[in-house]
């Protein structure tokens, strides 16, 4: 390890669900000390998502500890302070004078009352780098709903061009606008971050999911923009590429996905139709579009009757774009997941349960990101956080428990040598 990149960055994370806890879960994952602030009791709301539950060293499943929870909240320090009453909202300024990061995710204008809107907070730390969620943005004819995903998905257009052809609106089988706000949030962040440490600082930024989901409708929202052209539904093919889906083989189905006149004449060759790949009807991609019903046809006939894993080696090795549809199980079965470290395997130090986790995907030689925590429990780091950030001392830390304003989990001895 040569260091963290974000090592000595301060976060402080009042954010629920899925958009705000992937981007700091990104942040906590190259260094960034991440404080996650949670409701005293319930925590999260994705820690009762489940089944599936982690199972405890019994094999019992622990309520509280969903999958959903797992996916998106390790490497962080979870604090349990109730920001309702008036000591636990003022040891969140107290927090937020000495983070460099704040993000959240409330209802716009929801931390007003508490006094931890950017206003507020701006005041007693200028160099605040604040990034707020939300479903609509902070202006706008929406600001004032709530947010969901799936509503994001269809407002933005998504919907409307996946599925099948003729068929109805299908959302993605994972929250696409979340994770994708996600990922715009913690570029904004890091972009922020280094004004503010150029400058001294700090900003506001506006993250929204609507926003998001249509600057990812990316070519398609150009269709209409530049075209007049409005894209519907077209299963797996592909606008303007041909051909790009599935096509069925001896047994089952697999992709094809030729990008350009080079790998069609490949196709071509290797399937015994070489004739194919300079008829003018579809030899360039234009022309493929044009024709797109006819020559589909033609490379279904061709692909048919032999199966996907002896396609799969002759098109690899002919230059021709191709791959199987894998189940969930057959990801994670994959020789490709040990090849790249894909998954990373906590050892809970209380109990050993083990606690698996999907890896950040980028490799960086000199600044890779690390697994240092495991999701924690709700208030699991309260006492150490407040008493590390703030200074406070055991006897300020029993008064804010007897108050109300803060909760820390017990710890739980092993029974185990």
């Amino acid at each position: 390890m040569s260091g963290r990149a974000l090592e000595g960055v301060k976060v402080l994370d009042l954010s629920r669900v899925l958009a705000g806890p992937w981007s700091t879960q990104i942040l906590a994952d190259f260094g960034a000390d991440v404080i996650k602030i949670e409701l005293p009791g319930q925590g999260d709301d994705t820690r009762a998502w489940g089944p599936p539950y982690l199972t405890d060293e019994a094999g019992e499943p622990e309520i509280g500890t969903s999958a959903y929870y797992l996916s998106c909240n390790r490497n962080k320090r979870s604090a349990a302070i109730n920001l309702a009453t008036p000591q636990g909202a003022e040891l969140i300024r107290k927090l937020a004078a000495e983070a460099d990061i704040l993000v959240e995710n409330f209802k716009v204008g929801g931390l007003r009352k508490y006094g931890l809107d950017y206003e507020s907070l701006r005041a007693i730390n200028p160099r605040l780098v604040y990034c707020s969620i939300t479903g609509f943005g902070q202006n706008g004819p929406y600001a004032d709903r709530g947010g969901y995903d799936f509503v994001a998905q269809g407002m933005g257009g998504f919907m409307s061009i996946t599925g099948e052809e003729g068929g109805g609106p299908l959302r993605a089988g994972v929250a696409m606008a979340d994770l994708s706000t996600g990922m715009y949030a913690t570029v904004s962040i890091l972009t922020a971050l280094r004004h503010a440490e150029r400058t001294g600082e700090g900003q506001r930024i506006d993250v929204s999911l609507l926003d998001t989901q249509i600057a990812m409708l990316a070519n398609q929202g150009m269709n209409w923009l530049v075209g007049g052209i409005v894209p519907g539904r077209l299963g797996n093919r592909h606008p303007t590429v041909v051909p790009y889906k599935t096509f069925d083989v001896a047994d089952g189905v697999m992709i094809i996905a030729v990008g350009n006149d080079r790998q069609f004449r490949a196709l071509c060759d290797e399937m015994g139709r070489p004739e194919l790949g300079t008829d003018p009807r579809f030899a360039t991609s234009a022309a493929r579009l044009a024709n797109r019903d006819e020559i589909e046809a033609a490379v279904q006939d061709m692909v048919r009757p032999f199966k996907r894993d002896e396609l799969m080696e002759r098109f690899v090795a002919r230059g021709v774009p191709a791959g199987p549809v894998n189940s969930i199980k057959d990801v994670f079965e994959d020789p490709f997941i040990e090849a790249r470290n894909t998954v990373h395997r906590f050892r809970r130090e209380e109990d050993g349960v083990e606690i698996p986790t999907v890896a950040y995907p980028g490799k960086l030689s000199a600044t890779p990101a690390d697994y240092r925590y495991h999701p924690p429990h709700v208030g699991e780091h309260t006492r150490d956080i407040l008493g590390q950030w703030l200074g406070l001392d055991d006897g300020a830390l029993d008064a804010l428990t007897a108050e109300g304003a803060i909760a820390q989990r017990r710890k739980k001895e092993r029974t185990d040598a």
